[in-house]
């Protein structure tokens, strides 16, 4: 067991960046933590952290040690809940990232519920569109929705999103309902993640590019400036409920809205994913088996 004497130490440093907040995390001394990260370092014959005043980082050696500690950790992490009783007790913190109207309106109440039934787990989400480090900011998995880029993560479908084009009554009256998406290059666009906007016409798929004096990655705001009649926007159906049963904004181009979007729960790929994480993703995907948007 001699060699296993300070990877646990090892990794916290790792991932908490340096010695004091490793200690805090593990309930030890900072001395105790900096004499098994040396011993390991003394034993392996290489250094793993590049140690600064101001910070701690990996070495090469130190990445690639790190990766493969990760999985040994993990590995006796899943081992151990293999054999625990048939009612399980998750514990620790699972790290969701999130965006959008979808991710708060649906998925954080439907992570409510999971944590419910596990009230010695923690969750904590980041409500951020931005492609996050999974292993670096100890994420377990992530909500996307759209086209995903290959990255080597595992990508697994949530549900099939259709999107709406609206526009408030203010805007129309003004300058005119467009008839065909090739109209809107015409008109003020509102824009979130990009200004390539997918739409169908006979079961052909085609995009056409907009602008506009408004982009936010968040869709709240830009259903807010869709309201305030500053343009057309383009988002899932979901987030234009509400402003369209009350009048605000009116549906348009209907003929054309795409139904291709899909919304993915995206996690590292690696051997050993934690229970917490392979439960919440089992749960995620059960509850929004049936859902149509």
């Amino acid at each position: 067991m001699s060699n296993f004497e300070g990877i646990q130490e090892f990794v916290a440093v790792a991932e908490a960046q340096g010695f004091s907040a490793a200690a805090k995390q593990l309930d030890a001394s900072t001395s105790h933590i900096s004499r098994q990260v040396a011993r390991l370092e003394e034993r392996l014959g290489v250094q793993l952290l590049a140690r600064t005043t101001r910070m701690v980082s990996l070495t090469d050696a130190g990445e690639r040690y790190y990766t493969q500690c990760r999985e040994l950790i993990d590995g006796l992490q899943q081992a151990d809940e293999s054999v625990s009783d048939e009612s399980i007790k998750l514990t620790g913190t699972l790290k969701v990232s999130a965006a959008g109207t979808f991710a708060e309106q649906f998925i954080a109440p439907c992570l409510m519920q999971f944590a419910k039934s596990h009230p010695e787990l923690s969750i904590e989400m980041d409500f951020n569109s931005r492609m996050v480090n999974f292993v670096e900011e100890g994420f377990d998995f992530a909500i996307r929705y759209g086209r995903l880029k290959d990255s080597g993560l595992v990508a697994r479908r949530l549900i099939q999103r259709h999107l709406m084009a609206a526009a408030s009554p203010e805007y129309l009256k003004q300058f005119g309902e467009p008839t065909h998406p090739d109209d809107l290059k015409h008109h003020k666009c509102l824009l979130t993640n990009n200004d390539h906007w997918l739409f169908s016409e006979n079961q052909q798929s085609f995009d056409v590019k907009v602008s506009g004096p408004w982009r936010s990655n968040n869709a709240n705001v830009v259903l807010q400036a869709c309201e305030h009649g500053m343009g057309i926007a383009y988002m899932p159906v979901s987030s234009f409920e509400q402003s369209i049963n009350s009048g605000r904004l009116k549906p348009i181009l209907r003929d054309y809205w795409s139904h291709g979007i899909t919304s993915w729960i995206v996690y590292q790929n690696r051997r050993f994913l934690p229970m917490r994480a392979r439960l919440a993703i089992d749960y995620l995907l059960q509850h929004f088996k049936d859902w149509d948007e």
